[in-house]
């Protein structure tokens, strides 16, 4: 098996802790990396930060001293698919998904899709009560639509602060991309409402998040149990 991974061209946490675990997979004969050139947001106001800071890592190019590992300067539009059998996301934007020559694209979206789509999904999803979790899915050309090859929920503990279910949301989102060989050709179904895709949450919504953080998490548990 052939895996490419689509990243950026920059000190990327998650295509670092990923490409160490996939480099001890047997399955995989060869990763290539695919780097997209790198442009930093705007600063916003955030009054939680709900993911670790990804630029805590080294360079992307600095994996291609691993075994099996390549890199490759991409511009997003040349076509790669002839390169590898599956393509993963761990870092970059909205694509157009021709690149790909057909091969399946895999990401992992952090919200249970269909409910919690777009930006900022675990924020959103506390705050309006909805079930969090991780979607495993390949992509399409609309915003986290292809079809789900597996969600996991996030587990929750009544001893739980908004920080630690974050990391433990994040984590989940490491292993669920770390197994996409095992799920590769399953498909399941969706079994909750549709809502439309988010923006960015804005700092008043952040802090009304944070304040409804344990009634969330009283409901979550409830929810886990019925499971």
């Amino acid at each position: 098996m052939k895996l490419g991974v689509i990243t950026y061209d920059h000190c990327h946490l998650k295509t670092e802790q990923l490409v160490n675990r996939y480099a001890r997979n047997p399955q995989i004969s060869e990763i290539c990396l695919f780097a997209l050139p790198f442009t930093p947001r705007k600063a916003r106001e955030v009054l939680f930060s709900h993911r670790p800071y990804q630029e805590h890592a080294i360079p992307t190019v600095c994996l291609s001293e691993l075994d099996r590992v390549s890199f490759t300067n991409w511009d997003g539009r040349e076509p790669i698919g002839h390169r590898v059998d599956l393509f993963v996301i761990t870092g970059a934007g909205l694509l157009d998904v021709g690149f790909a020559g057909g091969k399946p694209i895999v990401n992992a979206h952090p919200g249970v899709i269909p409910t919690s789509r777009g930006l900022d999904s675990f924020k959103w999803a506390i705050l309006e009560n909805d079930p969090l979790g991780v979607t495993l899915h390949l992509i399409d050309n609309e915003v986290d639509k292809g079809d789900v090859l597996d969600i996991r929920f996030t587990p929750v503990f009544s001893a739980d602060t908004l920080e630690t279910v974050a990391r433990r949301h994040y984590e989940l989102e490491l292993d669920m991309l770390a197994d996409v060989l095992d799920v590769i050709d399953k498909r399941t179904p969706l079994f909750a409402p549709e809502k439309p895709a988010k923006k960015r949450m804005p700092a008043e919504k952040e802090a009304e998040m944070m304040r409804h953080f344990d009634v969330w998490k009283t409901s979550a548990i409830v929810s886990q149990a019925q499971r």
